[in-house]
């Protein structure tokens, strides 16, 4: 089945590159001259995605200004004669379609999905977190999409073992190339207890069946509602896949991976 839309869980607050982020969203800081969300769209639409159905909160309605049509500058660099600006800028509100649906409470990433439940239908879907950013020959996207065959998908690279913690690890089943089973998830755990050392980023395909297995699952520490824990629940009814991920990632996340990914894309 063709995946058509994706799913950018964007409401969290970005605390980490604070004050910067204190009116901007974290996900319209630049990445040399294009914001880390615009990366993201184009990853997906790159990788056949149709529809972008982003989760927003309230103050975050300048991402959606970003992907608005803006008459006044297009005008305006034409006037000056700035063709080269208004190639970069007259597409952008034409690259997908873009539906915006918001979080109003922090509950977790697995709640930002369930948010957006009514506008994917009963479809199988991407998800795209906005921290990761992979640089590569494929689109980390496409390279999910390729392996679909209508059961749920987890991208992962090799994270170092001491790092573990900062990850939701899984434990490898059966392989062929670089398509894994999954056969544990484990959120975070210290080094002498990871399964493996292949960490999940945040890139997945997910099956309609991810909705209704979220809202059945337990809650992680914390009382929020992760995506993580909705895989742990639909496992008891289907298999899990990983796919492990060629390309260079940056974790936007933090200060240092934004500046590394300003580097390798400049």
């Amino acid at each position: 089945m063709k995946i058509r839309k994706a799913v950018l869980p964007v409401a969290g607050m970005g605390t980490r590159f604070l004050p910067a982020t204190k009116v901007v969203p974290k996900e319209l800081l630049p990445i040399v001259d294009k914001p880390v969300i615009q990366y993201l769209v184009e990853e997906a639409v790159l990788s056949g995605i149709e529809e972008i159905i982003f989760v927003i909160s309230k103050g975050k309605e300048l991402i959606r200004d970003h992907f608005s049509h803006h008459p006044e500058l297009e005008i305006f660099l034409e006037s000056k004669g700035r063709y080269d600006l208004l190639e970069k800028v007259k597409p952008i509100h034409k690259t997908a379609q873009f539906t915006f649906v918001y979080q109003d409470e922090p509950l977790g990433d697995g709640h930002a999905v369930l948010m957006a439940e009514e506008a994917v239908g009963g479809e199988p879907f991407l998800v795209l977190f906005g921290d990761d950013i992979v640089k590569g020959d494929v689109p980390a996207a496409k390279q999910l999409i390729d392996q679909f065959k209508g059961e749920s998908l987890l991208a992962v690279e090799r994270i170092p073992k001491e790092k573990s913690v900062l990850y939701g690890m899984i434990r490898p089943g059966e392989h062929q190339g670089r398509l894994y089973e999954v056969l544990e998830m484990v959120e975070k755990p210290r080094p002498e207890e990871s399964p493996s050392d292949l960490g999940i980023i945040g890139k997945y395909v997910c099956s309609p069946e991810i909705f209704n297995a979220l809202k059945k699952a337990t809650n992680s520490k914390g009382g929020e509602k992760r995506l993580i824990d909705g895989f742990i629940k639909l496992q008891e009814d289907q298999k899990i896949w990983a796919v492990e991920i060629e390309g260079e990632r940056f974790d936007t996340g933090h200060p240092g991976g934004l500046a590394a990914a300003a580097n390798a894309f400049l």
